[in-house]
């Protein structure tokens, strides 16, 4: 990968990452259309992302270390196991086990056949009507406060559904928050700290296996993913004020035209699905 390829996927992991627009099917759309290859494929989507999920320890540190705090308490016994901090350090673990029981399962088809374009631009539009649906009929009654083991499992199931490119892990935890009740900002919040183990095990899963450095090639793989940090910060918080007073009606408009784009670029043969 070249040095400009590794900039401009950085800079495009950092942007999309946590908007509901699928970060990955960025990566794929940029890659081919513009560099002619698949961007190092999905293990360097997933050492990239440690650039973002990083931005979200941090952006998110003291929230993190008081979840953690009363976890470890509600083990020893110094918190009631029922503490709302807890029990959302419980669920955390409770959501991450479906993605990394079908990631493992499903590994060789997430990184062949699932990055087809065909299937990327389909799930970029199935999913825009998903989060236009979810985000119109939403009640947005429950705060994180209301997290129940059910709920932790259904977060679960929908970040899951990430692992097809297009679908997005913010837009389909987002979108399940929605449809069980919770507002905006609960939903997002929850995917991004929902998000740290899976996307963690899976950077550094990838990163243990990689050769990158057999010919010089981790500077770009590093240069990538700080530029993707540094973005990704900026992102959630801008994207945290944005929710707070918008709906995600524009997001589902941008799925809807890169979807219809995509179809057109295969359709005339301007850009490969594999």
């Amino acid at each position: 990968m070249s040095w400009l390829q590794a900039i401009v996927l950085g800079i495009v992991q950092g942007l999309t990452e946590f908007l509901p627009i699928s970060s990955s099917a960025h990566q794929l759309i940029v890659s081919r259309l513009f560099f002619g290859n698949d961007g190092g494929g999905a293990a360097f989507t997933a050492v990239t992302q440690l650039g973002t999920e990083a931005a979200v320890i941090v952006y998110f540190a003291r929230d993190i270390g008081t979840i953690l705090k009363h976890w470890f308490f509600s083990l020893t016994g110094k918190l009631p196991r029922n503490d709302p901090k807890a029990r959302e350090g419980w669920y955390v673990i409770l959501g991450t086990i479906p993605i990394g029981i079908l990631g493992l399962v499903f590994k060789d088809a997430i990184e062949g056949p699932a990055r087809n374009l065909w299937l990327t631009a389909s799930m970029l539009l199935i999913f825009a009507l998903v989060i236009a649906v979810a985000d119109s009929t939403a009640r947005q009654t429950k705060t994180l406060a209301d997290l129940n083991v059910k709920d932790g499992i259904f977060f679960g199931l929908w970040q899951a559904l990430s692992l097809i490119p297009g679908v997005s892990r913010s837009g389909g935890t987002i979108s399940g928050g929605l449809f069980m009740g919770y507002d905006r900002a609960s939903a997002a919040r929850y995917s991004f700290l929902l998000a740290i183990p899976a996307v963690l095990t899976s950077g550094l899963f990838e990163l243990k296996g990689a050769h990158a450095g057999d010919d010089g090639g981790w500077g770009p793989i590093i240069v990538s993913t700080l530029i993707s940090f540094v973005i990704g910060y900026a992102v959630i918080a801008w994207f945290l004020r944005w929710i707070s007073t918008h709906n995600f009606r524009p997001f589902v408009y941008y799925r809807i035209l890169l979807a219809v784009l995509l179809f057109v670029l295969l359709g005339v043969g301007a850009l490969s699905a594999t």
